[in-house]
């Protein structure tokens, strides 16, 4: 091995620091970051430099793996030069740091004073002469290794100049394209900085275990955490998981713990990393399926004893090599892409970009118009993953290139056209999607025949738009065009019928004619049970709409048994966790509420809370609205301490997340201060109500307003709610109150809202006309009453308002005289 000095050019563009760490050790971490090393100094005919740093210097293991063993000075012996050019600083330099002006760049400065003092490389060797492979070993390990390694403080190091370890990693990113870090274990100062102040990339590595999993799961979210709160650290450090030691033998085990398992107390280890990484990254969803199917170290007897390098043993590469494993890790790690992006979408992406590249060398239609298909499936997935913008960006630039070469009426065209018509309606955007699908439809009838297989398929489309629109009467016109034609065609059972039945079905429903959806769905229920079986997803989906349909007709007993047996089967199938079976338990607990069992809607709806915080978060707004159907249930039963607590929950992370005055948050505040006034305590209950009143003000009142009329309409009724309910009560005729309700109907006045101001001026008037209201509250509030008759043109009223006024006065003066006597 080399031991001289060496002399490495700064790069072209900076590389990238990546820490491999592991809460426990035994996990093959040294092993994956040595074979990684191995791989990426391969890469680009063996000319991409690459750097491992061994910062386990407790127990110390890289050069083992590369057979470096001359002693020679390494990490410690870097930092303790470090140590001794900082103890040279001046004091003039510590006071100026110390001032808190420019304490960031006097850092930075500082830092790189003392790295520019040490000749970094030094400490570096060059442990492969077919590749630029690098290493910086834990230390030279003679007899004071130990106690030297005892001494050095990382903690008082970084308090002395705590831009240090940034612009090491900075420093050695110029010369090589990676530099891997091999982190000590646990939670020590070393583990932090190798985790939180070196890296762009975090490696967790860890066998499934509960003990690991806990310790990343805690590491993770301080690493991140740190790096958003620092102002000196606001750099993105990107996690991928790394699960090693997994017996591919047992197939059983393997799933357990990568999915998990609820009744052995199995979290998974999937569950638990799309839950950290959503919640650390604020994504609304994840999924790590295709990343975990391809990243998953197996355990094998060939490299369970040594050092041995796998990637140069097992060159072979099939499915079942270590290699294999190693290179599919690469392409999120080195590719740029986040561990939830699907492996497709990964490989559509390289196919994307090695299209434009060839585009701009040779324009054609061969490169093109694969370029327009890729898109087109690109925008499929992300369709389908719920990516909108994405997909729609996509779908955008497949029509434009696809009718360029093609022109408007090429099949490829359409068929673009149709998917993204398809998107447009998922997100509400049904003017765009019915020109489209229109456009499409046209096309297709006069080219193709009006009973053509896509001419019917395009009929299908614009009747699920037209649906959307409320033009209930021409979707179903062209329904059953379609299944009249389907079933000439292809028989009363064909899947193509079925599906025809379906949607009409839909359109049956949202007309009101039950008793026909019902016979439609039976058909269809018992025909896909026949051809596809009792748990085919498309039994399970016509099974849904037909309980949907027995619950609207009242048959809630039906629709109880038809749900519970759909959300078993998907429990079974899909878990407790997926998006489907969410929704179907969703659908079961609403109509168990509704034949007054709360019993059974609580235990739904504790597993609907459980389900949600483990698959989106506390904070999420899915998981919060199934503690508030939790807390309904908990107050129908009479446990109004349980619902509380659930309601104070929810209003604290509305509160924190949207802030006082949001509308969830007034909702939040007015549930709670419903429960409240059950458990007696009215004066916590008023003051919350109060709240709720002043935050509707502010919403109603705002100068510059961009809330929806939905958000307005739903403050309007919150306040209505409250002071309806109060004019009702004993104290309604309160200064407070009456204010409250003179002001609001003064605001309907000015926005002319007559009709939404009638109820509550009836109400207001009561109020005002009961004895001991203050005369100029009354004057005020009748003054609004009066302002309102007169500009709706309501003489009448107007006239029964002054009778009742002159009523009010005359008894109020009577009972005055009683009194004198």
């Amino acid at each position: 091995m080399e031991c001289q000095r060496l002399s490495l050019p700064p790069l072209s563009a900076p590389g990238e620091v990546v820490t491999f760490y592991s809460y426990k050790g035994g996990t093959g971490r040294t092993m994956a970051l040595s074979n990684i090393a191995v791989l990426l100094a391969r890469r680009e005919n063996a000319s991409v430099p690459v750097l491992m740093l061994d910062w386990d210097m407790e127990a110390p293991g890289l050069h083992h793996y590369f057979e470096q063993h001359e002693e020679r000075p390494g990490v410690l012996e870097f930092f303790e030069a470090c140590r001794q050019q900082l103890e040279r600083i001046s004091l003039e330099t510590a006071r100026a740091r110390a001032s808190g002006q420019g304490a960031g760049r006097e850092d930075a400065a500082l830092a790189q004073r003392v790295l520019d003092a040490i000749d970094w490389q030094q400490y570096v060797v060059r442990v492969d002469q077919g590749s630029p492979l690098y290493l910086m070993r834990a230390g030279r390990f003679d007899a004071s290794y130990s106690e030297r390694l005892a001494q050095m403080r990382w903690d008082q190091l970084f308090d002395t100049c705590p831009a240090l370890f940034r612009c090491f990693a900075d420093t050695l990113a110029q010369h090589f394209r990676y530099v891997l870090v091999d982190s000590r274990t646990g939670r020590t100062d070393s583990a932090g900085i190798c985790t939180t102040l070196l890296p762009k990339k975090l490696v967790v590595v860890f066998t499934p275990n509960r003990q690991s999993l806990e310790g990343v799961d805690a590491l993770v979210t301080r690493a991140i955490e740190y790096r958003r709160s620092h102002e000196d650290e606001q750099r993105p450090l990107l996690v991928y998981p790394l699960p090693s030691r997994i017996e591919m033998g047992d197939g059983a085990q393997r799933a357990e713990w990568r999915r998990g398992d609820a009744h052995k107390g199995i979290a998974g280890f999937q569950p638990m990393f799309e839950r950290l990484l959503r919640t650390s990254y604020g994504l609304p969803q994840i999924a790590l399926d295709s990343y975990f199917d391809e990243v998953q170290l197996q355990q094998t007897k060939t490299f369970a004893y040594g050092e041995q390098l796998a990637v140069r043993i097992d060159q072979g590469g099939d499915r079942f090599s270590l290699t294999r494993t190693f290179e599919a890790f690469l392409h999120w790690l080195t590719g740029g892409y986040f561990p939830w992006q699907s492996s497709r979408e990964i490989a559509l992406l390289g196919a994307i970009s090695e299209a434009r590249q060839a585009l701009q060398l040779e324009p054609g239609r061969a490169v093109a118009l694969p370029l327009a298909r890729d898109l087109a499936r690109l925008g499929e997935l992300y369709r389908k993953d719920g990516r909108s913008a994405q997909a729609l960006d996509a779908f955008r630039q497949s029509v434009e290139i696809r009718v360029r070469l093609l022109g408007e009426e090429h099949p490829d065209s359409l068929a673009c056209k149709s998917g993204m018509a398809r998107l447009l309606r998922q997100l509400g955007k049904l003017d765009e999607a019915r020109f489209l699908e229109e456009d499409v439809l046209d096309v297709r009838e006069r080219v193709l025949g009006s009973e053509h297989p896509d001419t019917l398929s395009a009929r299908a489309c614009l009747a699920k738009t037209l649906l959307l629109q409320g033009e209930l009467a021409a979707a179903l016109l062209l329904q059953d065009t379609v299944l009249a034609t389907y079933v000439r065609q292809l028989g009363g059972e064909h899947p193509l019928t079925l599906e025809a039945m379906d949607g009409r079905a839909a359109t049956l429903l949202r007309m009101g004619r039950l008793a026909q959806a019902r016979q439609v769905l039976g058909t269809v229920v018992a025909a896909r049970e026949r051809l596809f079986g009792a748990e085919h997803g498309d039994t399970l989906r016509s099974k849904l709409a037909l309980a949907q349909s027995l619950g609207r007709e009242g048959d809630l007993e039906g629709a109880r048994r038809l749900l519970s047996a759909v959300l078993q089967v998907q429990e079974r199938r899909l878990g407790s966790d997926h998006a489907t079976t969410l929704s179907t338990r969703d659908l079961l607990a609403d109509i168990v509420a509704g034949q007054g069992d709360w019993a059974g809607a609580r235990q739904l709806h504790e597993d609907q809370v459980a389900a949600r915080e483990r698959t989106h978060g506390l904070d999420h707004p899915e998981t919060l609205m199934s503690q508030r159907k939790l807390a309904e249930a908990l107050l129908r039963r009479g446990e109004l301490d349980a619902a509380r607590s659930v309601q104070e929950q929810v209003l604290e992370v509305h509160a924190r997340l949207l802030g006082e005055d949001h509308l969830d948050t007034l909702h939040s505040k007015k549930q709670l201060a419903g429960t409240l006034q059950q458990q007696g305590d009215s004066e916590a209950a008023r003051l919350l109500e109060d709240a709720v009143l002043s935050g509707s003000d502010r919403l109603l009142n705002a100068p510059v307003t961009g809330h929806a009329d939905s958000v307005l309409d739903g403050a309007r009724h919150l306040q209505e709610t409250i002071l309806a309910g109060r004019a009702n009560e004993q104290d309604a005729a309160e200064p407070d109150t009456l204010v409250s309700m003179i002001s609001m109907l003064q605001g309907m006045i000015e926005r002319e809202q007559y009709a939404q101001a009638g109820e509550l001026a009836e109400h207001l008037k009561s109020c005002l006309l009961r004895p001991g209201v203050p005369g100029k509250l009354r004057r005020r509030g009748m003054a609004q009453l009066k302002r309102m008759y007169k500009l709706q043109g309501d003489l009448n009223a107007l006239l029964a308002l002054q009778e009742d006024e002159v009523q009010a006065l005359e008894g109020a003066l009577s009972e005055a005289r009683i009194e004198q006597r």
